[in-house]
């Protein structure tokens, strides 16, 4: 497990933009690999690799050139408030004006959004979408991985492996503002309202193919990795998809909900698509063969982002863990209350507007008081999505299957189990 050197650009027309170098991602995923490949000799097991699959932060979005293999821009990452006013303006007043196709309210978060930046502010990319838009390609992270995984050695500055398949799989095109989510189909319509003035046709999109069916062959030549030569690349989910499937959720009404970089509960509603009138998201879960799978999902931005803000914002803690140390000081928040709005108010409220806050501060305060508050916070959160999947569902959920990062923390999951007041199931193995 690798981290991705997080980008925030300076300057007062920044605030809130968030990056990740595409180059520097594949190449850590690489590294991920090869590593697991070295401990598995190292040991002295006898092993073949069956197949790899590809997880992925969702809304991630990339626009590279399939001929050179290069990224016109970094990666804009699915917290990224940039596109706040794009938008606002595609809203018209009416953040839901897209819902019944789509599933989604019009928000920054999502990776149509950021595909209108990228034409608006890359004069490189605003050129090649003119002229030669075949040569174009759009993709979220699972996309570029695969790319890169299915693409040749590149001998140009600035570019990995070129010539790689653009496919991707439902969960991540349900993410876009682009998809149908009924028909599961790119919508010219959609693509033509998000992206106006430009003109962005359908092939410059991935195609999509089902989460679960072999999409490529891994050669030495492209991942440097011996072990990996000839290896099927048999699966796509995006990361909280795949935490359902992980968790065996796969039966209507079973949810999870993953502590990661942000928090995500999600409920499977089998092949029934539920529309939300409580601010979650209509969502693909997975398809497999020719069934599509659908989810009602509440997303947060903020989570364990939250402690690593603490982490390397604040630096009241060196290591994530200390957060749970010091929260444990205190049996009580002693009124202080912390809204990890950094990107805005994202489930049920959408409110792009919001930003982070810490209340009912005293003198009295300390550091723990401000751990405490933040690991609570998540807690709250997930109380309102849980709330809001039972006013859309009415289903009320006897347990919650959570995962990631941030289940480490006995004290935030008490408090959790708590807060719902439904048992907290912890998997022993993730």
């Amino acid at each position: 497990q690798m981290e991705h050197t997080q980008y925030f650009p300076e300057g007062e027309d920044k605030v809130g933009w968030h990056e990740h170098n595409p180059l520097e991602i594949w190449s850590n995923v690489v590294q991920c690999m090869d590593a697991v490949v070295k401990a598995l000799q190292k040991k002295r097991f006898k092993f073949e690799i069956s197949a790899i699959g590809i997880t992925n932060q969702r809304e991630t979005t990339v626009a590279w050139s399939n001929l050179t293999g290069k990224p016109y821009y970094n990666a804009i990452v699915w917290d990224d408030t940039r596109t706040n006013h794009i938008a606002s303006t595609i809203a018209g007043g009416d953040p839901d004006r897209l819902r019944a196709k789509t599933g989604l309210p019009v928000a920054s978060y999502f990776a149509g959004t950021k595909v209108k930046w990228l034409l608006d502010n890359v004069p490189q990319l605003q050129s090649d979408i003119q002229r030669k838009p075949e040569e174009v390609q759009f993709g979220t992270i699972d996309t570029w991985l695969l790319y890169q995984l299915s693409g040749k050695p590149s001998n140009l500055k600035g570019s990995a492996n070129v010539g790689g398949l653009h496919l991707t799989d439902p969960s991540n095109a349900s993410r876009w503002l682009f998809l149908d989510i009924e028909k599961v189909e790119w919508d010219q319509s959609l693509v033509d309202t998000v992206c106006s003035p430009h003109k962005v046709p359908l092939s410059t999109l991935p195609e999509i193919r089902s989460s679960s069916e072999v999409y490529a062959i891994c050669t030495k030549a492209g991942t440097g990795i011996q072990a990996l030569d000839g290896v099927p690349v048999a699966c796509i989910l995006g990361d909280q998809h795949a935490a359902l499937v992980g968790q065996a959720a796969f039966d209507s009404g079973e949810a999870k909900n993953t502590y990661g970089t942000g928090m995500f509960l999600m409920m499977n509603t089998g092949t029934k698509l539920v529309p939300s009138s409580h601010g979650l998201l209509t969502t693909i879960a997975y398809q497999l063969d020719d069934t599509v799978y659908y989810a009602l999902e509440g997303s947060v931005s903020h989570s364990g982002s939250t402690i690593q803000w603490l982490r390397d914002q604040l630096q009241i803690i060196s290591k994530a863990p200390e957060s749970e140390a010091l929260a444990a000081k205190h049996e009580h928040n002693d009124g202080l209350y912390f809204v990890p709005a950094f990107a805005g108010l994202f489930a049920p409220h959408w409110r792009s507007d919001a930003r982070a806050c810490i209340v009912g501060m005293t003198a009295s305060h300390d550091k723990g008081h401000v751990c405490r508050a933040a690991l609570e916070a998540a807690c709250y959160q997930c109380k309102e999505v849980f709330d809001a999947i039972f006013a859309d569902s009415k289903v009320q959920l006897k347990s919650l299957k959570v995962d990631g990062g941030g289940t480490n923390n006995k004290l935030m999951m008490q408090f959790q189990a708590d807060m719902i007041e439904v048992p907290v199931v912890k998997p022993k193995v993730m």
